[in-house]
């Protein structure tokens, strides 16, 4: 079955089976969905990135579709009793312009935020950006990728001119004779992929993890390092360091295509390998080991993902291990290079087209008059309409209900009282609001606080697009159309645009013309906008995507090639060459002390997903992984007389969290763990740190100082 094709279809021309994505990580696998009398079922796909396969997440998939819990009607909390009650459309959409509308009337435009998601499609996320600031005119939008992709985005940015998570096709990785993998655990969040790795190692290439823990991807590898939460930073300048000393610096590249190297080997030459073992506790041989294999490998490839990135120094991290990657003439090398692993469906997508605070289409920025310009051209409307650069997405939601900050905000696939740090106070912050909307499926915790609660449509009842880590732009099918009363994210959007229009004495139908609830017209205006742009679309179609597989941007013509792979001739810098950056390592935003003597680092499990609205929800997935936990080294447990499966506390200066202790010796001594997925006394972040990264806004999610104790 090719990759646009669809079976016979049932009485008004709906597919009875279709060729679709998945609707979980950015890996994106090939799936095929059929549906008769019994149900909807999951079918793996030959697709390019998973190659038939599929993790327990996709394959229950589908159970979402007709789940009991489903939002089948708008909800519309009652001012007198404070519970949620069904509403129509009419009733629920009426209450949003109107709450929208009394706070900016009082406070101004900026009164009013969007809060987005990066498992939204293209469409959906250019259409939310496009609403927010010339629907609203608010200059008050940014979204959860904040908290996924954003460091290692102002990384690639300031060193590549160019942010796109895998600058090469994702096979690439089984023909490496070095992979080095920071922070990562594929095992474990996007498990097809590990088949790359399989073949990797089945080729004789070498695989070198680095993780506080002892992951099922570590397990994987030849080689582990196993560094102290927040010293990624100086592991890299100690491998840059050795590098250097022994001579495996690919000097020819270094001069032919990339400045400010001189700085930064000034930087690193205090690093030798004993001192980043004191801070750090990886060996200086396994310092050695890994810079021997990154420098005298042919095919070489380094890859960060969240435990690196994940710090209020992480742009700073992403950059060290840039720095390494560009000393040893790695980026734009045939079979190597640097790349980040995305993490949501659409991370890539998602913050390419305007969900940013400082973004519009195409990644332009919003403070160029010349981005301005195209894209306002393409809005038809005039570029001093368009707002200026909101505040990143934690800075944005601590200001929420406070006399400076946003007195309502629209939330649309994102569920922050789980997602964000410190979230026992974000939760506070919403629940001060003057109007909270919140567009999903289910019943989230973040919506569960909501004034009006809009549903809407899963990912096999709607078509779109999708951006995998690669860069690949796909087609997501809708396999059925959504129940009778759930719409569609931009049905919601164009609903409230002409509602908005006709509470402000306009033309609703222009107004609504101006946000299609059609996701083709969407995408071919998306075309438009980012139609010379880094992340220029201009030239894919559905057609093509259908065609070929998906395509990579940058693509700007129909007739011309799309590109797979960056970096061969030139950097997207204005001469063209990469750009080093001197980066020293710093502490942890928080370090331990008498009071919080341990370190807290937080990740992911294999059957759940972000914050678990979804998955959560699934009985398979639930006896997989229904509950939290905290992962305590035994010599650690034996010191606070836990026992595996006993309640334990971990507190920090912002918050608890309580779960059963499940002991691991692949775990530092000095190290606790737990997952993020799950709400309650479980509910990990509550007790992370909202220190944030002063370049990217990520918040410091790996690493704050806590206690433990029985609980």
């Amino acid at each position: 079955m090719t990759d646009g094709a669809r079976s016979a279809t049932r009485s008004g021309g709906i597919p009875r089976q279709v060729a679709t994505h998945c609707p979980y990580c950015a890996l994106q696998c090939g799936m095929v969905l059929r549906e008769d009398d019994t149900g909807v079922t999951v079918h793996p796909r030959q697709f390019p990135t998973n190659r038939g396969g599929l993790c327990q997440k996709g394959w229950t998939s589908a159970e979402l579709l007709d789940h009991p819990e489903r939002l089948t009607t708008p909800l519309v909390r009652d001012p007198a009793t404070g519970a949620l009650h069904p509403a129509s459309w009419d009733v629920a959409l009426d209450r949003v312009v109107a709450g929208i509308r009394a706070v900016q009337n009082e406070a101004g435009r900026d009164a009013v935020a969007v809060f987005g998601g990066g498992g939204l499609t293209n469409e959906k996320a250019y259409a939310l950006g496009k609403f927010a600031r010339i629907g609203l005119r608010t200059r008050h939008i940014d979204y959860n990728g904040r908290f996924c992709m954003s460091s290692a985005a102002a990384a690639g940015m300031r060193a590549f001119g160019i942010d796109r998570g895998l600058p090469f096709p994702l096979s690439d990785l089984g023909r490496a004779d070095t992979l080095l993998l920071v922070g990562a655990n594929p095992a474990e969040t996007m498990p097809p992929l590990v088949r790359w790795l399989t073949e990797q190692r089945g080729n004789g290439g070498q695989l070198i993890v680095v993780d506080p823990r002892v992951t099922a991807t570590a397990r994987q590898a030849d080689l582990h390092l196993q560094p102290l939460p927040g010293t990624d930073l100086a592991v890299a300048n100690a491998l840059l360091h050795i590098a250097l000393t022994e001579g495996w610096v690919d000097r020819e590249y270094v001069a032919e295509r990339t400045s400010g190297f001189e700085a930064v080997r000034r930087s690193v030459a205090a690093w030798w390998p004993a001192r980043a073992e004191q801070l750090s506790g990886v060996p200086v041989a396994d310092l050695e080991a890994t810079a021997r294999a990154l420098g005298t490998g042919g095919r070489v490839i380094i890859l960060t993902a969240r435990g690196a990135e994940q710090h209020a120094k992480g742009v700073d991290t992403v950059s060290a291990y840039v720095n390494l990657a560009l000393a040893l003439g790695l980026p734009g090398r045939d079979g190597s290079g640097y790349g980040c692993l995305t993490g949501q469906g659409n991370g890539q997508g998602g913050r390419e087209h305007g969900q940013k605070a400082d973004q519009l289409p195409g990644y332009r920025k919003i403070d160029d008059p010349v981005a301005r310009e195209h894209v306002a051209g393409v809005w038809g409307v005039s570029a001093d309409e368009l707002p200026g650069p909101g505040v990143p997405a934690y800075q944005l939601l601590d200001s929420l209900g406070t006399p400076a900050g946003p007195r309502a905000l629209l939330v649309f696939g994102s569920n922050p009282v789980i997602s964000a740090p410190r979230a026992a106070r974000i939760e506070g912050r919403l629940r001060d609001l003057d109007l909270l909307v919140v567009a999903d499926l289910l019943l989230s915790e973040t919506a569960a606080l909501a004034d009006v609660v809009l549903p809407t449509a899963q990912w096999a009842e709607e078509d779109g697009t999708m951006t995998n880590l690669e860069g690949r732009v796909l087609r997501r099918r809708a396999l059925r159309p959504p129940p009778p009363d759930v719409r569609t994210d931009l049905a919601i959007i164009s609903d409230l645009a002409a509602r908005l229009a006709t509470a402000e004495a306009t033309d609703a139908d222009v107004a609504a013309a101006r946000f299609p609830a059609d996701p083709a017209a969407v995408f071919a205006e998306l075309r438009r906008a980012s139609g010379g742009g880094a992340a220029d679309y201009a030239g894919i179609s559905w057609a093509r995507i259908d065609a070929d597989d998906g395509v990579y941007w940058p693509c700007p013509s129909e007739d011309g090639p799309d590109t797979p792979r960056l970096f061969a001739d030139r950097f997207a810098t204005p001469d063209g060459r990469a750009r080093f950056h001197p980066v020293d390592h710093r502490p942890a935003a928080e370090e331990v002390s008498a009071a919080y003597p341990l370190h807290f680092t937080t990740g992911r499990v294999l059957a759940q997903y972000q914050s678990g609205t979804q998955t959560r929800r699934v009985a398979a997935l639930r006896r997989a992984a229904g509950e939290a936990f905290v992962e305590l080294h035994p010599d650690l447990a034996a010191r606070l007389g836990v026992d595996d499966g006993d309640p334990v506390r971990v507190t920090s200066r912002r918050g608890e969290l309580c779960a059963p202790a499940r002991l691991s010796a692949g775990i530092r001594p000095d190290t606790v763990f737990a997952p993020f997925h799950y709400a309650g006394a479980g509910r990990a972040n509550s007790v992370t740190n909202d220190a944030v990264d002063p370049i990217s806004g990520m918040p410091e999610f790996k690493i704050c100082a806590v206690r433990v104790e029985k609980a």
